[in-house]
């Protein structure tokens, strides 16, 4: 059972002991510290604060959802009440909401067992590190001030939020609805029983798309290992072949994570969704693009072709966003099929990358296996290694920085180290208890060795 605070919130497994797992008590403590925050920061004791607040449907969401949203009402906070929502669907409300922060209640792609408030900013981004180190105090200090009786929030129930959100990506410029309708897909969907079950099938009957709904019940019983990677894909890519459909559309459980699979049940590849999507919005609008380091060396490859400049942020979304910001990305995200457009908002989101992807496919007019062997070939290998109180993470990369010092070596965010033909990227997860390995190269075969040889390496150094 775990509890892990970071910069980006709170999150954990569900019961157990107090700041151990992600318990009521810890789910109220970081609640009340956001409202806090929120309330310090604003500085105007006359200042009725409003904060967005939706859920996936996980089986927890309902309890830590009256949880936090009573928490805030507490704090004199009024609260604009989703219910069921999706990551960015919460991002696109905040702003249209004109409130000064959001909060959602989700564990992304981690287990059932799993929840967590992830937070926002008034314009419905990601706190930066500053931010979520002040929050962090403040709940470690429990320097809470309640509101009296009389001066309760109130909550403003609205549900409508996800069908917006479907019209708001709907009317993007680059989205071509009639050119999708014409190409009369039919997409096999897996929403992983969550609440992309709900909103992504919407938004694709919209499309004029055939729909074919595999576990889109929003239980929170999720059918498999909710992280949209091949060895969990297996039922959808059986029946994308079984139902002769186009290809078929995963998303995790709080939507902002997108993987395709083709017609033949084959993946595109999850690091293909940016690169797909890219190439796309750089065909019709030129610019400049970004992913975090541990993402796929194709969407440079792919940017450079359209005349553009590519850079390479930290991992983490807000880092992302950071750098879209500075150096004008029109189009950027991470290579774990999250695709930021700031066109609609700067967060990651499966519904944008759904209409791009369609729009780019119905003009291409080939098949999605076609559209993916069109892009240069790289594969990747994505590994960890579980950490215990015995493993120094930091003794580690510094070992393995010396090791290779003679490559090129940057170290932002943990150690990567980019070889001519290949790359790896050794970090500390900052949502698990893990250190991530991914590396990258011209083969599977490739990658995959050159994996395993650093794993033996850092094995070695840390003595396990």
């Amino acid at each position: 059972m775990t509890l892990i605070k970071s910069i980006s919130g709170i999150r954990g497994t569900i019961g157990g002991k107090v700041g151990d797992n992600l318990t009521p008590v810890d789910a109220v403590k970081f609640a009340s510290a956001y409202g806090t925050w929120l309330k310090n920061n604003n500085g105007n004791d006359n200042k009725i604060l409003k904060v967005v607040v939706g859920r996936d449907a996980r089986i927890s969401g309902p309890m830590i959802h009256n949880l936090v949203v009573n928490t805030l009402i507490g704090l004199g906070i009024d609260v604009v009440d989703l219910g069921l929502s999706t990551t960015p669907t919460v991002e696109v409300a905040v702003p249209l909401e004109s409130a000064d922060g959001g909060i959602i209640l989700t564990a992304s792609h981690n287990p059932k067992q799993w929840n967590a408030l992830k937070l926002l900013n008034e314009k419905g981004e990601f706190l930066n590190g500053i931010e979520g180190e002040k929050i962090l105090q403040i709940a470690e200090a429990e320097a809470f001030d309640f509101s009296d009786v009389d001066s309760l929030g109130e909550i403003i129930e609205n549900d409508a939020y996800m069908d917006i959100h479907i019209d708001e990506v709907l009317n993007l410029p680059l989205v071509d609805i009639e050119a999708v309708k014409a190409a009369k897909f039919k997409v096999v969907v897996d929403g992983v029983n969550s609440s992309g079950g709900i909103i992504i099938p919407k938004l694709l009957e919209l499309m004029g798309v055939e729909v074919v709904k595999l576990y889109c019940e929003p239980n929170g019983h999720f059918p498999h290992n909710p992280e949209p990677l091949k060895e969990h894909l297996t039922d959808i890519s059986e029946l994308v072949v079984k139902e002769k459909a186009d290809l078929g559309i995963v998303v995790d459980p709080d939507v902002d994570r997108l993987a395709f699979v083709c017609e033949d049940g084959e993946m595109f590849g999850e690091e293909y969704t940016l690169v797909a999507c890219a190439d796309y919005v750089l065909s019709k609008t030129p610019g400049n693009t970004v992913s975090n380091m541990s993402s796929s060396r194709a969407l440079r490859d792919v940017t450079n072709q359209h005349k553009g400049s590519y850079e390479a942020s930290a991992v983490g979304e807000v880092n992302v966003v950071e750098l879209m910001k500075k150096n004008n990305a029109i189009i950027g995200g991470e290579g774990n099929g999250g695709i930021i457009y700031p066109e609609l908002h700067y967060g990651r989101d499966s519904l944008v990358g759904v209409a791009l992807f369609l729009t780019h496919l119905a003009n291409k007019k080939m098949s999605v296996s076609a559209l993916r062997a069109s892009y240069p070939e790289y594969y990747m290998s994505k590994n960890k290694i579980e950490l215990t109180p015995q493993i120094d993470v930091d003794a580690i990369l510094v070992a393995m920085t010396e090791k290779y010092k003679n490559e090129d070596i940057t170290t932002i965010d943990g150690v990567k180290i980019d070889f001519s033909e290949d790359w790896v990227h050794l970090r500390k997860s900052n949502t698990e208890p893990i250190i991530r390995i991914y590396t990258e190269a011209a083969s599977q075969e490739k990658a995959d060795a050159l994996a395993l040889r650093i794993i033996d390496e850092i094995k070695t150094v840390a003595g396990i």
